[in-house]
């Protein structure tokens, strides 16, 4: 029998996000990366996205596979978030990452209550063996340090995995791509080229980021009152540019927001941030300074409803208070499906005359952490693979990339298109289509952290078992106060049941969002504190939990 591999993706191909990909060969399997996707407005009850894992249980519970080890390329949620729930149901296997990446990785599985389990390797490491699998990480830039490509040796032949990358030559840690490393990775020979895409309608390269450093320092100087720049909380060289212009300003920092704060800590344990202490201000102890003196490095980019940006700008942050002299500096991308909340938060921003900077405004306070097109072209002629894949992206990003593919002399059948769950095999004297493997969407309740596969059934389940609540209410758009008591449709359950539910929300509500004052500019927070202050109130009332649906009139 001829000796086969298989490369199947669970989550990352035709989508920006959940990037999970399995390399099996005879009965092993090595995973690269394990990645969420993030839910949107629609998505009710729902807060991350999961790769389904379902293919890779069934074949280890059926004894015909055994997954060797994991290598995860970079620090960042949608590579590495999914960690505490896939691993929970799966038999026990080595995971292996460079520093940052690993420190960031065991962080989250402390997290949720699990021990440290991935491994540290650093880059001039020999080659790890994970049964006929020989694994090499390969230095690379990005916009989170340690970002590595994984070059992959097996029996049939060698493959590249290029997951996130750009060709930064002046990175801000000065850590710049091991092009030596990936010429030798060439000389050995490599079947495919799996490569990040995100870039391909991009043209020309992408700007370096020591370009930000001066840009965010003269804004910096220019701004009246607190300096307020947001990005994500992995984005450790972003942080150490805003710190530095601090630091040569006379400004105080403060880190603000639970995801960024323990990015922070991590960073500054592991030398990869330098802050003296007598910078860094606590949440607590922003009323003792002077607006002018401080940077709030905070998170919240992607206009999250629950983030710290949020709570600021709604006015619901007890320590933090906006004002017109503050800037606010949104420096990362929007993850494609965050837009709409984005600029809902920008919207809310500029109503209160804030300046606001972002990047269809400004280009100049961020880079991306995608190669533009000669990036990707140079990634081609430097790996001279025998064939491309690309990876990370949504179908329009793909499709650009084979314009590119063809450009650096790649013919139709050696540019392989997929989709999530469709099975590629490659033997030694050719490739071919395998099995298309059925994905489901998997969700996480954003209130029971329960993993769900299909929200809308468990919508159904919930109003069958718990019942529902409906809630219209009459809010003043322009102080954000509660007209009247509202109306509450309960339906479901007993007449006591209801008579407590109309009572205790009749009283609660009001409440919540009276501490809220000024012009509504974000009705969907607005829904937001309706339905949780409902659900958590329900919930300590009769230990229910009935799909709540808020219906915010303004007026």
């Amino acid at each position: 029998m001829q000796d086969k591999l298989s490369f199947v993706p669970l989550g990352g191909i035709g989508e920006v996000t959940k990037n999970m990909y399995l390399y099996e060969y005879n009965s092993q399997i090595l995973i690269i990366d394990c990645g969420l996707g993030f839910a949107d407005e629609t998505m009710l009850g729902v807060d991350l996205l999961l790769p389904d894992i379902s293919y890779l249980l069934k074949k280890i519970k059926s004894g015909s596979s055994k997954i060797v080890g994991m290598a995860l390329t970079h620090g960042h949620e949608d590579h590495i978030g999914a960690l505490p729930f896939v691993l929970e149901p799966l038999p026990k296997f080595p995971i292996y990452a460079t520093p940052l990446t690993s420190a960031f990785a065991n962080e989250k599985l402390v997290e949720f209550g699990e021990k440290p389990k991935v491994e540290t390797v650093d880059f001039g490491d020999d080659p790890i063996v994970l049964g006929d699998f020989k694994i090499s990480f390969i230095r690379v830039t990005h916009s989170i340090p340690d970002t590595s490509h994984i070059f992959i040796q097996t029996p049939v032949g060698n493959f590249y995995h290029g997951s996130d990358f750009k060709f930064d030559l002046t990175p801000f840690d000065n850590k710049k791509t091991d092009f030596d490393k990936i010429i030798d990775a060439a000389k050995e020979e490599i079947v495919c080229l799996m490569s990040d895409c995100l870039g391909a309608e991009k043209e020309g390269y992408t700007k370096s980021e020591q370009t930000l450093s001066k840009n965010i320092e003269q804004e910096m100087r220019e701004c009246e009152g607190k300096f307020i720049l947001t990005t994500y909380s992995s984005n450790i060289s972003r942080l150490n540019q805003a710190i530095i212009a601090a630091s040569r300003l006379g400004r105080k920092v403060c880190f603000v927001g639970r995801s960024l704060i323990k990015a922070a800590k991590i960073a500054q344990r592991m030398g990869y941030m330098e802050l003296d202490k007598k910078m860094e201000v606590e949440v607590g102890d922003i009323g003792k300074h002077n607006d002018k003196n401080l940077v709030l490095l905070v998170a919240g980019s992607q206009g999250q409803e629950n983030s710290a940006l949020a709570r600021i700008t709604n006015g619901e942050h007890r320590e933090i208070k906006i004002s017109p002299k503050d800037t606010v500096l949104f420096s990362a991308d929007p993850i494609p499906g965050n837009e709409i909340s984005i600029n809902s938060l920008i919207d809310s921003l500029s109503k209160m005359g804030i300046k606001v900077i972002h990047s269809k405004n400004s280009e100049s306070f961020h880079v991306s952490g995608h190669g533009a097109q000669q990036e990707l072209m140079l990634m081609m002629a430097l790996a001279r693979p025998k064939n491309v894949l690309p990876i990370g992206g949504t179908f329009t990003h793909m499709a650009r990339y084979k314009e590119l593919a063809k450009k650096q002399g790649f013919s139709e059948s050696k540019i392989l298109l997929i989709e999530d769950g469709q099975e590629v095999v490659f033997d030694k004297e050719k490739i071919s289509l395998g099995k298309k493997i059925s994905l489901g969407n998997v969700y996480v309740d954003e209130v029971s952290e329960e993993v769900v596969e299909h929200f809308v059934i468990r919508d159904r389940q919930k109003i069958s078992k718990e019942g529902v609540v409906v809630i219209m209410a009459e809010v003043d758009a322009g102080n954000g106060q509660m007209v009247g008591n509202p109306n509450i449709i309960v339906r479901g359950l007993s007449q006591a049941e209801s008579s407590i539910i109309n009572r205790r929300l009749t009283k609660e509500l009001p409440k919540a969002i009276r501490g809220r004052r000024g012009r509504v500019t974000d009705w969907v927070y607005i829904r937001k504190n309706i339905r949780e202050t409902s659900e958590r109130s329900i919930f300590i009332e009769l230990h229910r939990r009935p799909l709540i649906l808020p219906v915010v009139i303004e007026v």
